[in-house]
């Protein structure tokens, strides 16, 4: 038996050889005497057409191979006569692997919405949307170890059990033990802890932020790259229970140095992209939005514009002076929703931007102050159709300064001192930036919503799979 090729190379073979193919049916349509099987395995959004003479193939074979049958095939390699592919296998053997009753399955022909495919999360991988999405996914994950590694920057793995919370948010799932059904309680009607697995209440981490920056310090610079968990109540297009971050810390490095790596970072992804996944973008472009490559090539090759938050409010709030309604309200010391920053990278400046200096009481507590006392050394870089994509800062370097904003934030400091210890010992100026890796292929693919770019999305009241 000859030695499976996969599709995508065997669209570009030469014809004239003896290849076996491996896949699932697409479609399959014919007349009494041949039939056409479109053949897919995953490797490449095309298909490979194969040709079936009725008399050379089992009629008994031949009738189980219907859409979504999984199949062998093998044949001789020849110059298609159609148009849409260069070469076709025209079978002389046919193995089903897999029968599938094309009554009863979930991927039908007809256009299917995006809402169903959600509650067949186990299927639309084969589709031909899916498919795409999950191989521009895993070259954006290569492309971000790559980025780094030519770098210099070293991996860390962060803990996903924390008993910190990195945001001061509070929205985090907790991991227990414990028997929910006889808790039990200390002297004061408290949960007992020390009665739990760790000894202490712990949780999912909500990012590797803090950790990362303990490996700054030692190490100078390193990148996280893993799942982060928030408890957040939030069924919007744009929010996930589990996603993924990419959190690079570095030692030496102010907020300049910051925005640079940032925006040489989001450069190389997207022209990475370009390179490497051009016929799965060109699909999404041409089946849901036709401005997606433009969209791409335009940030790959421009600069972006670095704007004081201060200055984007006086922007927002002429914008509003000139007829401009917001849904929420613009003034300084608020935290800019999605249609501020938007408007900012669309309508005003038509392209991304890098907003900075942001009031210290809408941030974390980790980022450096300002000599003004009000703001804080923050960055956010804005993009087309997503707002927010990277959020970071140069981190307080300070430890009386550190202290200070723990205790006025009212921050418990009991799960901190390993991370204040960094600014006791040979403190030094840091810096880094989170990128949410679902918020990234939301602008590379085109889609409109993250649970539609990760395999199987966790959202309030969803945890399928």
């Amino acid at each position: 038996m000859e030695k499976r090729i996969k599709v995508k190379d065997l669209l570009k073979c030469e014809p004239g050889q003896e290849v076996t193919a491996k896949g699932w049916v697409r479609t399959k349509r014919g007349n009494k005497n041949v039939a056409f099987i479109a053949l897919n395995d995953g490797s490449t959004i095309y298909n490979i057409q194969v040709v079936v003479d009725k008399t050379a193939i089992d009629e008994n074979v031949l009738a189980k191979v219907t859409t979504g049958a999984c199949i062998r095939v093998s044949g001789k390699l020849v110059e298609s006569v159609g148009s849409g592919q260069a070469v076709e296998i025209q079978a002389g053997e046919i193995e089903v692997y897999g029968e599938c009753d094309p009554m009863r399955y979930p991927l039908q022909k007809k256009d299917t919405s995006f809402e169903y495919l959600r509650t067949v999360a186990h299927m639309r991988p084969r589709t031909n949307t899916f498919g795409a999405i999950l191989r521009i996914r895993n070259n954006m994950a290569f492309a971000i170890h790559k980025f780094f590694n030519e770098k210099g920057f070293v991996y860390l793995h962060t803990p996903l059990i924390t008993a910190s919370d990195c945001e001061g948010a509070g929205q985090m799932f907790q991991v227990t033990t414990l028997d929910l059904n006889n808790v039990p309680m200390n002297k004061k009607g408290e949960v007992d802890y020390t009665k739990d697995f760790f000894g202490k209440q712990t949780n999912l981490t909500v990012s590797g932020q803090l950790e990362g920056e303990l490996g700054a310090t030692a190490l100078g610079e390193i990148y996280t790259f893993g799942p982060t968990f928030r408890a957040e109540n939030s069924n919007t297009p744009r929010h996930l229970a589990e996603f993924w971050m990419i959190e690079p810390e570095m030692a030496f490095y102010d907020i300049r140095d910051n925005m640079d790596l940032a925006e040489e970072f989001i450069k190389y992804l997207v022209k990475y992209a370009l390179d490497n996944c051009a016929d799965d973008i060109k699909f999404l472009n041409d089946r849901y939005d036709n401005e997606l490559v433009s969209r791409l090539e335009g940030v790959a090759h421009t600069e972006f514009v670095r704007l004081p938050y201060t200055e984007g409010i006086k922007i927002l709030e002429e914008a509003i002076a000139n007829g401009t309604k917001f849904e929420y309200p613009v003034g300084w010391g608020t935290d800019l929703q999605s249609e501020h920053e938007r408007y900012l990278v669309e309508q005003h400046f038509k392209k991304p931007v890098i907003l900075t200096d942001y009031p210290k009481d809408i941030k974390a507590f980790y980022m450096k102050q300002n000599e003004d006392g009000k703001t804080v050394r923050a960055m956010d870089v804005l993009f087309p159709k997503i707002g927010e994509i990277i959020g970071g800062s140069e981190r307080e370097a300070s430890l009386e300064k550190l202290e200070r904003r723990i205790d006025e934030l009212g921050m418990s400091r009991r799960g901190l001192e390993w991370y204040i210890d960094t600014r006791r010992f040979g403190s030094a100026p840091h810096s880094g930036f989170g990128l949410g890796f679902e918020r990234l292929l939301l602008f590379v693919t085109g889609m409109s919503n993250i649970r539609d770019v990760i395999p199987f999305p966790r959202t309030p009241k969803n945890a399928e799979y």
